[in-house]
């Protein structure tokens, strides 16, 4: 039991269709169900974002999505409004088991700041609490499904091996969206971190 499955943002507007989709974001979804017996701990991640939210590029006028800004913690992607608190975009894909969820952590939801990694906020200091709940039931290894393989997946997996963890990202069960050369630069950084590449 010392093993979870940690789902990073499966969600509707992450997937075909969705404000921000990812290409084939939605054919992971049945392989990510198979695994979920497998696991000590199923956790899910939800993007939850108030509709001012600062990472979105309607916030900055003269800016359109996918430019680069400075925010108080570094740079910063702006991004199209996406996981807008209780709407159907960031809701769960409906397929998605997520009655099998031990946990869902949201985040992302501070209008001042982005959140992609499941541990720590874009500031790389502000904790969301999940390092706290996995070492509280005694879990030690990772790993890492979902969306996008070159954001939220790949900073989730590089804090957990900071952190300790045993981390480990199954590609075949992530999509990315490779924005600049993002997916390149995603995969040498967690092989350059330990994080086994399944």
């Amino acid at each position: 039991m010392s093993h979870a499955l940690i789902v990073i943002d499966l969600q509707n507007d992450f997937c075909p269709g969705g404000a921000l989709a990812v290409a084939e974001g939605d054919q992971i979804v049945s392989g990510i169900n198979a695994l979920m017996d497998t696991a000590g701990a199923v956790v899910l991640t939800q993007d939850w974002h108030p509709a001012d939210h600062a990472s979105f590029a309607s916030q900055h006028p003269g800016l359109a999505p996918y430019a680069l800004t400075q925010m108080d913690y570094g740079p910063q992607v702006l991004w199209p409004d996406h996981c807008v608190q209780g709407t159907h975009g960031a809701a769960f894909h409906p397929d998605l088991d997520t009655d099998r969820a031990d946990l869902i952590l949201r985040k992302g939801f501070r209008r001042g700041i982005d959140s992609y990694s499941a541990f720590f906020e874009n500031d790389q200091t502000t904790p969301t609490g999940l390092e706290g709940y996995l070492r509280n039931r005694g879990i030690i290894r990772l790993d890492f499904v979902g969306l996008a393989t070159d954001f939220c997946v790949a900073w989730s997996a590089l804090d957990a091996a900071k952190l300790g963890f045993e981390a480990r990202v199954l590609t075949d069960l992530c999509r990315g969206i490779d924005l600049d050369g993002s997916m390149a630069k995603a995969l040498s950084d967690l092989r350059a971190a330990g994080v086994d590449l399944a």
